[in-house]
């Protein structure tokens, strides 16, 4: 097995504080938590990642899993000298958290899954956009995407960043975001998610149609210690259409679980 190459943000934090990880949505990069990491950077050691062909890493020449990439993320940890992290992914990102919380259970103290699902969509669709960007680039999801993405009043609130993100999609490197359409064609995890003992928090974006509540809410019930939470006035990418609001959940579900 090849882990594929993903890259991350240089560590901003507190030296000794906990490492906090976020992952990113499919089409996306690090820019995502753009917003959010300093609001987060007091009391964690912050490091987002990219998935392959995305943002820095470099594109991929050969497919991969969702498990991989987890695999990929662990490896990552690993060579920051992580005994254990915290997780926070969004919509492809949480699957691979998911999966982290699966084949690295040791690593994870606690997970937050947000905008996302133990199955995401349908093999076919997944297919089909492969297909799609395979035969005519990313560039032709720009449209479909941003109403996906966002909800009513999100790119006019963050213009500057939701501009970005579409940029990065339109930049993202076709070949990689077919793997990891490949990938989540493949991905459903539903049955093993009652493995996972790790503290889980579920959220969803209150206009998000891609993960809707009821994908969070599956999730939650499905592991031994779950719970949800909604991000108001958000889509499919609440870090950076409710930055604040996404760092208030974090911040408080990570201590609240340090605490007990």
């Amino acid at each position: 097995m090849t882990v594929p190459r993903i890259t991350v943000t240089a560590p901003v934090g507190p030296s000794g504080a906990p490492l906090l990880l976020l992952g990113p949505s499919l089409g996306t990069s690090t820019i995502l938590w753009e917003n959010v990491i300093p609001l987060l950077q007091t009391s964690h050691r912050v490091v987002a990642w990219d998935l392959p062909g995305h943002g820095t890493a470099p594109a991929p020449t050969e497919g991969f899993t969702v498990a991989e990439l987890a695999d990929a993320v662990a490896d990552a940890a690993a060579g920051l000298d992580a005994d254990s992290i915290r997780y926070a992914g969004i919509s492809l990102g949480g699957a691979v958290g998911i999966e982290l919380l699966l084949r690295h259970p040791s690593l994870v103290d606690a997970a937050a899954i947000m905008c996302s699902g133990a199955k995401i969509g349908d093999a076919a669709a997944w297919e089909g956009r492969a297909r799609q960007v395979r035969q005519m680039g990313t560039g032709t999801l720009i449209v479909g995407s941003a109403e996906r993405w966002f909800a009513p009043g999100s790119m006019e609130r963050e213009p500057v960043l939701t501009g970005r993100l579409l940029h990065a999609l339109r930049d993202a490197d076709d070949a990689g975001y077919a793997f990891c359409c490949d990938a989540l064609a493949e991905f459903d995890v539903r049955d093993r998610l009652g493995e996972i003992s790790a503290p889980v928090l579920a959220a969803w974006g209150e206009y998000d149609e891609v993960t809707p509540e009821s994908s969070a809410a599956e999730i939650a019930t499905g592991v031994r210690h779950g719970k949800t939470v909604r991000i108001a006035d958000a889509a499919h990418l609440p870090a950076a259409e409710q930055p604040q609001a996404v760092a208030s959940v974090l911040t408080a579900f990570f201590a609240e679980e340090a605490a007990r």
